[in-house]
């Protein structure tokens, strides 16, 4: 697989012109392995899988074989794996599901949280519920003692992160889990960034509840997992029918499942060979940028944070006007996450990092994957600084006119 996608890092869109892909923490490019699996599930297995006849047990095969896949990853049961259109709706179904099993209670979760989970807790809020939202520290992590600090008689779930989708930061999982463990309180923590690059075995880490998308670890978009442990209850928040065991209601989209569990078994037999091989694309990257912009930031934590991620402030700089210079040289890249690329204010991650407003505007997400070279990195650093001087050099002639 991961030959076949490194020669897609150089590809050529429309315009002819050669493209360098570093937003692979928004999404990834499909596997080809991915796109051969799900072909058959469009045509020649077709049949619903809550049918009982001969095509719909055959789309029931598929589906129930796809969970076994994705549990053996988990090493969880396939009964506590749910299917779902992808991580946001794993989240909202971990926290709406949970909390609305009781009548009101408290909520613990993050400031440095994706928004998926935040306007769950929001809208949680707004019926009642408790929020607290943990401070994270300046490089974006969460930490257990504020967790037990925060457990209140009533809480019905922590929610906190595995790895941040902005600036890469690794949560200590297994600890917070077992101070969730001791108070009794269900843990869940959205992981949507850490298929492929992370352990991802639910005992080891200790969580009761965990979300993955299949469309960052190569798989397809729109289809992405729930894992809740047995014994844990969950409101379903989806109804109108008895899949997923009662749990989601809706006719599961099995070609797009059984692509999320040959991407995830894929993307986990090949883990460890490619994280450390991201990691040495990463600190290539990141050292070059910090000698060659001196007054560049890293952002996250500088050794706890995903293999692939490096996240910078670069003060003076517009983080709209570098990304377009950078897309006119070839280089796709990102500023906060992808779904909040449109809004005008700072990431709300570096504000609770506690990283100034005016510094945060300027922030540059470089996220690495299987068709990132050398060669790519090298490009990067050959034209980042000059694009950063220049917008600098423009700033200081506005502020001086």
């Amino acid at each position: 697989m991961m030959d076949v996608l490194l020669n897609s890092g150089s590809r050529r869109l429309n315009s002819g012109s050669r493209r360098l892909y570093f937003d692979h923490a928004a999404t990834t490019p499909l596997a080809p392995e991915v796109i051969a699996a799900m072909l058959p599930y469009f045509n020649a297995s077709y049949g619903n899988p809550s049918s009982i006849h001969a095509e719909g047990r055959l789309a029931h095969e598929g589906l129930e074989a796809a969970r076994r896949q994705v549990a053996a990853v988990l090493h969880c049961r396939p009964q506590e794996v749910i299917f779902t259109s992808g991580g946001t709706e794993s989240d909202n179904l971990a926290l709406k599901g949970v909390a609305l099993a009781h009548e009101g209670g408290h909520i613990i979760t993050s400031a440095a949280e994706h928004h998926a989970v935040l306007h769950s807790a929001e809208y949680l809020a707004h019926l009642g519920f408790k929020v607290t939202y943990l401070p994270v520290d300046r490089f974006g992590m969460v930490s257990p003692d504020d967790v037990a600090a925060a457990i209140q008689p009533d809480t019905r779930l922590i929610s906190i992160m595995y790895a941040n989708n902005e600036v890469g930061t690794i949560n200590p999982i297994p600890q917070i889990a077992a101070v969730a463990q001791q108070a009794a309180v269900p843990f869940h923590s959205d992981a949507v960034q850490a298929g492929g690059s992370l352990d991802l075995d639910v005992e080891r880490l200790g969580v009761d509840l965990l979300s993955l998308s299949a469309h960052k670890f190569y798989g397809p978009k729109g289809v992405g997992v729930l894992y809740v442990r047995g014994g844990n209850h969950l409101l379903y928040q989806q109804s109108g029918g008895s899949q997923e065991s009662k749990r989601r209601a809706g006719t599961e989209n099995v070609a797009g499942i059984v692509g999320l569990a040959t991407a995830l078994t894929i993307a986990e037999s090949k883990r460890e060979v490619e994280a450390a091989r991201l990691l040495g694309l990463r600190e290539r990257l990141i050292g070059g940028v910090l000698s060659s912009i001196p007054d560049a930031i890293l952002n996250g934590h500088p050794v706890e944070r995903l293999p692939g991620n490096a996240n910078f402030c670069l003060p003076d700089v517009e983080a709209e006007t570098l990304l377009l210079r950078l897309d006119l040289l070839g280089i796709a890249a990102s500023s906060a996450s992808a779904c909040t690329s449109g809004a005008v204010e700072p990431s709300h991650v570096l504000h609770a990092m506690g990283i100034p407003d005016a510094l945060a505007v300027g922030s540059l997400r470089l996220s690495l994957g299987a068709s990132n070279t050398e060669a790519d990195i090298d490009y990067v650093l050959a034209k980042l600084p000059a694009v950063v001087n220049r917008l600098q050099s423009l700033k200081l002639r506005e502020r001086s006119s």
